[in-house]
């Protein structure tokens, strides 16, 4: 690495050598002449814009410090949590990368071995959930005799647990993942949220937890999907230029209604990669940012004159977008039924 880094020093600073070497007295000699410097891998081909060279030798400064390592998660699962925790994880470390091998529901002999021959040929971490107590043993043992680290992501919280609770845990598999009445309202909500996708079906918007508005391209859709996802019934209605919000949104009741909005050059970008998606090549007001600017300045004043709460997804996942939407929900909530 320590090679590499005085490379790519030498080669942005050969360059400003050649500058400072100049004699800027000289009025007609350029103060940074492109002949002083040699691109190995061009001909000598000039060199002009100095600032681009610089971005460019940055990024691959970036991708050389990059580590990137094999992390092997397995479950006796879907996989889920042990995703979730591993990604969360190994985003506190910086300029690492980890190569993910993801085995689902590990529940016998067969599938472990499959997973132990992957470490074998690329040892790594290991994060697992598994209760079975013979497959954990025999994984725990490859793992030592290959001497890379091997991590339980549930033991940590199961022991204190079940010593608050004075209980012993029951070592189901998948426990979570259960046909119970929160299942199946998590399917009516999807279903629901499909169903009442980009304004369809405004007769029954009242029966819904959240209503989602705003201008096009405003993360409507996959943030409804994920609320759903988290049984929320969640619709969406978008604000269409110089057309009067529908009545039956202004007219509900029961539901949280959240105005979206974003960036004008976060809009603007999102557009046109939309417009390229469908072929579209023409310059429309669509994608004009003076458009798109008043388009949110009419939907902030909407939000403000119904008094709706507005969420600012510019820089934000749909995750946390999704969380924000969740908290004021509860609050509306309780404040519904007092």
């Amino acid at each position: 690495m320590g090679q590499n880094f005085r490379a790519l020093c030498a080669a942005f600073f050969c360059p400003l050598t050649a500058c400072r070497n100049q004699d800027l007295s000289n009025p007609r000699q350029p103060a940074f002449d492109n002949r002083h410097y040699e691109d190995k891998n061009d001909d000598r081909r000039p060199q002009s814009d100095l600032s681009a060279q610089f971005t460019q030798i940055l990024g691959v400064a970036k991708k050389a410090i990059v580590k990137k390592f094999h992390l092997h998660l397995i479950s006796d699962s879907t996989g889920e949590t042990i995703n979730t925790v591993a990604r969360a994880v190994c985003a506190q470390f910086e300029g690492v990368q980890p190569v993910e091998h993801v085995y689902g529901l590990v529940r016998g002999q067969k599938p472990l071995m499959r997973a132990l021959e992957a470490l074998e040929k690329n040892p790594g971490p290991v994060f697992f959930s598994m209760v079975d107590d013979e497959l954990r043993h025999r994984l725990e043992a490859a793992c030592a005799q290959l001497k890379i680290p091997c991590m339980s992501v549930l033991d940590p919280f199961i022991a204190p647990l079940g010593a608050y609770l004075k209980a012993e845990p029951d070592g189901k598999a998948g426990g979570q993942h259960v046909l119970d009445t929160d299942y199946f309202a998590r399917i009516a909500a999807l279903d629901f949220t499909i169903k009442h996708d980009d304004g369809q079906h405004q007769d029954d918007l009242d029966e819904a937890d959240v209503i989602l508005t705003g201008v096009s391209r405003t993360s409507k859709t996959p943030t409804c999907m994920y609320l759903a996802h988290r049984g929320v019934k969640a619709a969406n209605v978008p604000l269409v230029p110089s057309v009067e919000p529908p009545p039956e949104l202004l007219a509900v009741e029961r539901p949280l209604v959240i105005g979206l909005v974003a960036g004008i050059e976060r809009l603007q970008q999102l557009r046109k990669n939309r417009l390229l998606t469908l072929h579209e090549t023409d310059e429309t007001d669509y994608i004009d940012p003076d458009v798109i600017e008043a388009e949110m300045t009419e939907a902030k004043r909407l939000f403000a004159r119904q008094s709706w709460p507005i969420i600012d997804v510019t820089r934000r996942s749909i995750e946390e977008v999704a969380t924000a939407i969740m908290n004021l929900h509860q609050e509306h909530v309780e404040a519904r039924d007092r």
